[in-house]
């Protein structure tokens, strides 16, 4: 690789045209909530070109709620064929809907074989479902057996805030507590629990320090607002597990980066953050 990497943003979403289709009226609920001010379509070509320019490589994710919604996600061959047009920026997660059963089972066989780093994001909260729940199961041995990580969304959803009903998101399936379980079940599986996990931030924050194979990423939330406990723990107990992440486009990396600096991290620590503990974790060099 020829520019030195400086960092690791584990949560991106594209924003082409084709993943806003796909997002539907969460769209514009999405930006109103955030208060994005770039709510253009950005191709991939050009999201690679801003990641290269501020010397990061960027994990993109799919997702999927086709169950619940009747969307249809973008399929993950798109993010797939990004990764491999940009290897030197970009790695790529699949998704499946967890409902479909058999079919996404083979879908995850077919991640992995489309070259796809991981799994993610799950949405618990959107997509009505426990990881718990030993129904699914199945899906989470396959992905322990070929080696792919998975990402979940925590605490609370930008999706559907402040509208009534939440647009059907139901927080409870968000809760940390029921990624415990599935890590004590699935001891060789490398979960990601995503976001400060407001108002269960202690939740997370205990079973990131039980469980070895769960890592937290600070994607989601301006780090002005990171809660005491959380900064406090990663500082010291929890330094090698956690990730830096931003969840673009609803948080700016930019703006991630800067009110990131301006907290009290260890020097040592901000660098196993934005770099190092994504590099052990996807195995790089």
């Amino acid at each position: 690789m020829a520019t030195e990497i400086t960092a690791i943003d584990v949560h991106v979403h594209l924003n082409d045209d084709a993943a806003i289709k796909a997002r539907g009226e969460q769209v514009e609920q999405m930006a109103r909530y955030f208060k994005q001010q770039e709510r253009r379509p950005v191709s991939i070509d050009e999201m690679a070109d801003q990641y290269r320019a501020r010397k990061m490589m960027a994990v993109i994710m799919n997702t999927s709620d086709e169950t619940v919604t009747g969307l249809k996600p973008v399929p993950n061959d798109h993010i797939a064929e990004a990764t491999r047009k940009h290897p030197d920026v970009f790695l790529g997660f699949g998704i499946v809907d967890p409902w479909l059963g058999k079919v996404a089972l083979a879908e995850i066989r077919r991640c992995k074989e489309l070259g796809l780093h991981g799994l993610g994001e799950f949405n618990p909260a959107r997509q009505h479902f426990l990881p718990s729940d030993t129904r699914f199961y199945p899906l989470w041995e396959e992905a322990q057996k070929l080696g792919l990580p998975m990402l979940f969304h925590s605490g609370m959803a930008g999706a559907g805030a402040g509208t009534p009903g939440g647009m059907g998101v139901k927080l409870r399936y968000c809760q940390p507590i029921h990624l415990d379980d599935m890590a004590a079940d699935f001891p060789e599986l490398n979960i990601i629990c995503a976001h400060p996990s407001w108002p269960w931030q202690d939740e997370a924050l205990a079973i990131a320090r039980h469980k070895g194979n769960v890592y937290i990423d600070l994607s989601g939330w301006a780090p002005k607002y990171f809660p005491p406990q959380l900064v406090q723990q990663v500082n010291s107990l929890l330094q090698d597990k956690a990730l830096f992440g931003s969840d673009w486009p609803v948080i700016g990396v930019e703006r991630w980066m800067t009110e990131f600096q301006q907290l009290d991290f260890k020097p040592e620590v901000r660098k196993k953050i934005l770099l190092d503990n994504a590099k052990k974790l996807f195995k790089l060099k």
